[in-house]
Order: structure tokens, then C-alpha cells, then sequence
């Protein structure tokens, strides 16, 4: 385990039924009723659901046929994916104003590492709080905190007091603070582990911890050792922000097959803004631009090109995208269900190229201004108040 300098203070910011409760927020007439987010076909699987829904046993990822037996009443919503991205980026401009290290998990919950920023933003329990207010004056949403030494702990934290709630692990006696917990909750614990773990008569993280890790590692290999650790609520990983990810990108699946070109083009730009401004929040500039397109039979095909300079400009980056686009459509267009576009190999700029190329050129220093005049718009107004047209 590698041991950390200073102690860390980590903080697990999740957010409550995020899909359900954007539906109740932007419909009012949602709010207070059971509410699933998902399909209505045979097939269909919840993506969220309210709490109000989830008293009557219905969860994400289970079969909305069985959700609806078990909650009749509950009113089914039709996911609105750009919608969630839309806000999601939303909260996580709040979290980048806490710290610099933010490290998403998914779209609705990141690590935040506030170690040392005490004397400016107060204790981290106050720290939570302004987070937590923040993000409900901003959203009228609300999100769940856990506070602790390290990742692992932040996230067990963040769930024990659901929803809005905060919950703080302190550092002293965390192997007796957690030793009541079930051993399901562990990190690394599926199903057919947790059968095993049963069998040996291991019912808590307590349990685990009163093994010897020589048996644990005799019974599990590699992972027994981490779950010794994690038992005793060891974690060395440290919070990773987004300028260590390998690529960023956009998707959408429409809710039916996309005949008009145009308009699919017209979403399509709308990724491109949405993935530079991330590229740029990140302080990094992209090479290689793919798009990604999916029938409504499920085929899917890709199409990259790499670029000579490494850029985080949206008017460059729409060019390559639209010229990929167009390629395609002009030669092979078919209805489309899903269309994305992402960049990878990212890298810091400032490199050889870039100053001898990118930056010299009038054109670019104008697209510079632009991209820093709409980020501050959307930054004041949020992420859909401005966009370019696709002429």
C-alpha cells in the first residue's frame, strides 16, 4: 500500500435519484409521486427511480415490468439524456470551484479532494455544506456528501444518509466505525464473492477484519488482500481529475430513427461545443477526433482523422467533425439512432507545434476569443445558454 504524505480529505458528492429527480424538478407535477426514468417497451429497464418510487421496492437497473408490478401508479418518464448531461455539467462547475481535483465516476457523483483548503473554505464539513448548498440554490436538486480520509470511505459515507445527506468518517477508529457494515457494501464484493465470503460465515466488514490476510489471500488471490484492507477501511487511491483521462466525448440516442441529416448535424455540433469546453476546463488540447454513428439495427461504424496540431478550439474541432460527418452522408447516409463524438490523446499545450504553428495564425487567435467569450456566458448562464449555428 503506497502511504500518503499528508492526510487526505475526500469528499464523495453523489447526487439523490438524479435522472427522477430532474423529471420531478422541470415538472411539477411529478413532484412527490413515484416516478421511473426509462423505456416502456417489453424489454425495458429502469434507468432512476424517485425515492418515493423506491419505497414500494422499484430500483435502477431492474426491469420496468417488474418496477411496474410493484409500484402501479408510478409514472413512467422517457430518459432525456441531454438534458441530464446539460445539468450534470452544471454541478460539476460547482465542484471545480472547491477544488482542482475532481474526479468523476459517472454523471451524477465525483470524488473531490479538499485537502489543505481548510483556512480559505473553512472545515470540511463546512466545506460540504456550501457544496451541497450551492449545487441546491443552482439546481434545486439535492446531493448526498460523504466526507473521509480516503476515497473508499467517502463513498460508503456519502450512502449512509440518503438523501441530502452528509455524513463524516472520522479518522480515529474507522476499523470499528465501519465493522457493522454489510460485507455487500465492500468494494469489489459481486455476488458470487459475497456467496463465498457468506460461506465462510463472513457476514460484516467485522467479520473480514478478524481474519488473518494470509487465508483471505489463500481464498481469493490478489483480491483478498485488498479486501483486508478495505475492511479496515484502507484506501491508498488517490482522486485522478479529468486531465488524466485517455479521451472525452458526447453521445445521444435519439428515442427513434433520424432521417434529416441536418439534423443530426445540428446535434452533433452541439457535442463538439460541449466536449471543447471540457477539453478546455481541463486545460488540455486534443489530436485525434472521432465521430460515432449507430443504426437503428444496432450497426455502428466509426470515423477518425488526427489532426496536425493538437487544438481545445470548437471552431477547429467542428471543421474535422463536420468534414467526417459530411463524408459519410454524402456518400452512405442511413437513418440514424445514436450519434457521438469524442477526441482522445490529450495532452497539456503549450508543446513545440503549437507555438510555432497554432497560435501564430490571426484566425486562431480569434476563435480563442470567441470559445473564452461563450465559456463565460455558459458559465453565468449555464450550458445551453448560447450555441453556434451549423452555417
Amino acid at each position: 500500500m503506497v502511504v500518503m504524505d499528508e492526510p487526505r480529505t475526500i469528499l464523495h458528492v453523489d447526487m439523490d435519484a438524479f435522472f427522477a429527480s430532474i423529471e420531478q424538478r422541470d415538472l411539477p407535477e411529478l413532484k412527490g409521486k413515484p416516478v421511473l426514468v426509462g423505456g416502456k417497451g417489453p424489454l425495458a429497464v429502469v434507468a432512476a427511480a424517485s425515492y418515493e418510487a423506491r419505497k414500494f421496492g422499484c430500483r435502477s437497473a431492474q426491469p420496468m415490468a417488474i418496477a411496474l408490478r410493484k409500484c402501479p401508479e408510478a409514472v413512467v418518464a422517457k430518459p432525456r439524456m441531454s438534458r441530464y448531461s446539460e445539468v450534470s455539467q452544471q454541478i460539476f462547475c460547482i465542484l471545480d470551484d472547491f477544488s482542482p481535483l475532481v474526479e468523476p465516476l459517472s454523471i451524477d457523483e465525483a470524488f473531490v479532494d479538499v485537502t489543505g483548503t481548510e483556512r480559505i473554505l473553512g472545515s470540511p464539513r463546512q466545506i460540504a455544506q456550501k457544496i451541497r448548498k450551492r449545487i441546491f440554490n443552482e439546481t434545486g436538486l439535492t446531493a448526498s456528501v460523504g466526507v473521509a480520509p480516503n476515497k473508499f470511505l467517502a463513498k460508503l459515507a456519502s450512502d449512509m444518509d440518503k438523501p441530502d445527506g452528509l455524513t463524516i468518517i472520522e479518522r480515529e477508529g474507522i476499523p470499528q466505525a465501519i465493522a457493522g457494515l454489510a460485507i455487500s457494501r465492500m468494494w469489489g464484493v459481486g455476488p458470487v464473492t459475497e456467496k463465498k465470503l457468506l460461506g465462510m460465515g463472513v457476514k460484516t466488514f467485522g467479520d473480514l477484519q478478524s481474519l488473518p490476510i494470509d487465508e483471505l489471500i489463500k481464498q481469493f488471490g490478489s483480491l483478498g488482500a485488498k479486501l483486508h484492507h478495505l475492511s479496515h477501511g484502507d484506501d491508498s487511491r488517490c482522486v485522478t481529475p479529468e486531465q488524466s483521462v485517455k479521451s472525452i466525448s458526447q453521445e445521444v440516442t435519439f428515442d427513434e430513427d433520424i432521417s434529416d441529416a441536418e439534423k443530426v448535424r445540428d446535434v452533433l455540433l452541439k457535442q463538439v461545443e460541449k466536449v471543447s469546453v471540457r477539453l478546455r476546463k481541463a486545460q488540455l488540447h486534443a489530436r485525434t477526433i472521432t465521430i460515432k454513428i449507430r443504426y437503428g439495427d444496432f450497426q455502428t461504424i466509426t470515423r477518425s482523422m488526427t489532426l496536425n496540431e493538437p487544438s481545445d478550439q470548437t471552431d477547429r474541432l467542428w471543421r474535422e467533425a463536420k468534414n467526417l460527418f459530411d463524408k459519410w452522408a454524402n456518400s452512405n447516409f442511413k437513418p440514424v439512432r445514436l450519434i457521438g463524438m469524442g477526441v482522445s490523446q490529450p495532452s497539456s499545450p503549450g508543446g513545440l507545434s503549437e507555438q510555432m504553428g497554432l497560435f501564430s495564425k490571426p484566425e486562431n487567435e480569434r476563435s480563442k476569443r470567441l470559445d473564452a467569450t461563450t465559456d463565460a456566458i455558459r458559465n453565468k448562464f449555464g450550458l445551453n445558454a448560447i450555441h453556434r449555428g451549423t452555417s
